[in-house]
């Protein structure tokens, strides 16, 4: 599966493989990216975007987040990702990387769900529905006007994988390329060198 992107961020992809990788979580390939698992519950992904290369935690709203450097991924509910555009900016925020990594297998380990909204809780804005009304066939097959094209299946991964329905998260637009033969099959990636990080003894 062709990852768009992906060569342009090889040296940050890398770097970021190896911080996780020595955190003690598993390697898979999924949706095309390096997505890292515990217990094989998916708790952290790398996404090559076209200005920047993200490391992304499927249930980032439940991190604390004690620095600030998580941001929302469009309308997804539960995933938050950290944008990086050089290794050196991945370098200074390694203990903090760390630090949030175990957090997050925390969180798996403890079986804490994100709290979802319902797909009747969104507000639909008054223009919209009165266009809606005039044309019910196109009810269900409407994406969310705030996430842009180039996060939809990243937003249909992280919510699917976090329990989030498919209008907050995008997955109707792309739900057809997730069912495709092969795109969910995971594969183990080459090894990395050990060494990179050591696990903290408390979290922040």
């Amino acid at each position: 599966m062709k990852v768009p992107y992906a060569k342009k961020w090889q040296n940050e992809t890398g770097n970021l493989r190896k911080i996780v990788l020595d955190c003690d979580l598993v390697e898979e390939l999924k949706w095309g990216k390096p997505c890292f698992t515990y217990q094989k519950k998916n708790v952290a992904i790398i996404i090559p975007l076209k200005d920047a290369c993200a490391l992304a935690f499927f249930k980032g709203a439940l991190l604390k987040d004690p620095k600030h450097i998580l941001q929302k991924i469009g309308e997804a509910q539960a995933g938050r990702w950290i944008k990086f555009t050089s290794p050196k900016e991945i370098s200074a925020l390694q203990p903090t990387l760390r630090s949030y990594i175990y957090e997050a297998i925390e969180v798996e380990e403890s079986g804490k769900k994100v709290p979802l909204k319902k797909a009747s809780e969104y507000v639909v804005p008054e223009e919209l529905q009165v266009r809606l009304n005039a044309a019910p066939e196109l009810k269900g097959g409407v994406r969310s006007p705030n996430a842009g094209t180039e996060e939809v299946v990243h937003l249909s991964c992280l919510g699917r994988e976090a329990g989030e329905d498919a209008g907050s998260a995008g997955g109707e637009v792309c739900a057809n390329d997730l069912k495709r033969p092969g795109v969910q099959r995971a594969h183990r990636l080459s090894p990395v060198p050990r060494g990179i990080c050591g696990k903290p003894k408390s979290l922040v």
